[in-house]
């Protein structure tokens, strides 16, 4: 299946002094890969044109991540996690079930199920844009991460950047990287005792906080899927309710018509309550568990930097005690400058650090207020829907009885 988005212009923001704006304008999803165009407004110097458009593939995000990732200037800073990768296999798989299946139920009904699966994938096709966009308009307006030299020319080169779609051995040696990650914390966190009682409550508030991220997002995944099938069962019920009319046409006929059509329109309402649930709830603890794992990542390279810092002294004390009645020996004046510069990094790390943390639990806290208050008012505007849905179709059988 191909599928293309083009965004809506919905009120483009003004350009002032030192701005940079980015989005998503179009995306072309194909069969192995979707395209996104990056549209880039500036008014920056270190931009050769103030408007630009460049098509990126997925592989390309994760580059432009890595070079943040990689490169120590942001070692004290939470570095916004990668997009997920583009993954429509569960839509066309069950879109080929439905193929298969064609033979067993009414045209009708096979209709009305494509439309919900076909819509089920633009759900996930629309996402995946705005995830994508997401991690670029987090990167283009923070004050640190816009300099980036990376990111001027991910979004101005009109050329591949050489990213390539990864192979097999290649996803194995991410997981091997994510692996490796939470090793280092687990080995980190044995071996270095943290003298600062704020970071080692930030690591335990960290790792319980996304370990509940995760079993919340797995139950409200659950409870979108059950309004899904629920929204699959008033299909089957509408069509039989049709199918029954059209066989044996009757005093009951206008009676089972009325049913199907109420059941059609709950169908629908369903599926817009799993779509909002999906959107406002499912996609925010999704994102933020992502974004938990970005802040523990900080604070392991915060707990490297600690172990480096004890190993310089370490060995200075041993290059001390080696060259004590040596006056000013040059082992010893290379051991007090390493141990200086290690001292030096590690301070620093530790003062961004914490301002990462404080302004990270400040983020989340506003993201899922809003997120919540918004799928609490749609989930009462549908409540009052469905009400009002039943009222008018008793009142409908009623007259009809």
């Amino acid at each position: 299946m191909t599928e293309r988005i083009m965004q809506e212009d919905g009120g483009t923001p003004t350009l002032t002094d030192n701005s940079l704006i980015v989005d998503i304008s179009d995306a072309l999803s194909e069969k192995d890969k979707v395209k996104f165009t990056v549209h880039t407004r500036t008014t920056l110097k270190n931009f050769q044109k103030s408007e630009f458009l460049v098509v990126r593939q997925h592989e390309e995000f994760i580059w432009l991540h890595d070079r943040y990732e990689e490169n120590p200037i942001y070692a004290g800073y939470i570095i916004p996690p990668p997009p997920p990768r583009p993954n429509f296999d569960a839509s066309r798989e069950k879109l080929q079930r439905l193929g298969e299946g064609e033979g067993t139920m009414t045209k009708e009904e096979f209709n009305k199920m494509k439309q919900e699966l076909e819509a089920e994938y633009l759900a996930t096709f629309k996402k995946t844009v705005a995830m994508h966009e997401v991690f670029l308009t987090r990167l283009a307006s923070h004050s640190i991460f816009r300099e980036d030299e990376h990111l001027r020319v991910f979004l101005e080169f009109d050329q591949d950047l050489c990213a390539r779609p990864r192979g097999k051995l290649q996803q194995l040696g991410g997981l091997v990287k994510s692996l490796g990650s939470t090793t280092d914390q687990y080995y980190l966190n044995a071996t270095v005792r943290d003298v600062n009682d704020f970071f080692e409550q930030q690591m335990n508030s960290l790792t319980e906080y996304h370990g509940q991220l995760k079993e919340a997002t797995m139950r409200t995944d659950k409870m979108t899927e059950k309004h899904k099938e629920v929204a699959d069962s008033y299909i089957k019920i509408s069509g039989g309710c049709v199918q029954m009319a059209n066989i044996d046409p009757g005093p009951l006929d206008k009676f089972l018509m009325k049913v199907a059509d109420s059941f059609e329109k709950a169908r629908k309402m369903e599926s817009r309550v799993a779509s909002d649930e999906d959107l406002k709830l499912a996609d925010t603890l999704r994102y933020y568990m992502r974004d938990s794992q970005a802040a523990r990542s900080l604070l392991v390279r915060r707990l490297k930097c600690l172990a480096a810092y004890e190993a310089a002294n370490r060995t200075l004390e041993k290059a001390r005690q080696k060259n004590k009645d040596i006056h000013a020996a040059p082992e010893v004046q290379e051991a007090e400058t390493a141990q200086s510069e290690a001292c030096e990094r590690f301070e620093a790390i530790s003062a961004q650090a914490k301002e990462e943390l404080l302004d990270f639990k400040t983020r989340r806290l506003h993201a899922f207020r809003k997120s919540l208050i918004e799928l609490a008012e749609l989930e009462i505007k549908h409540a009052r829907t469905q009400q009002e849905l039943f009222r008018k179709s008793l009142q409908g059988l009623q007259e009809l009885m």
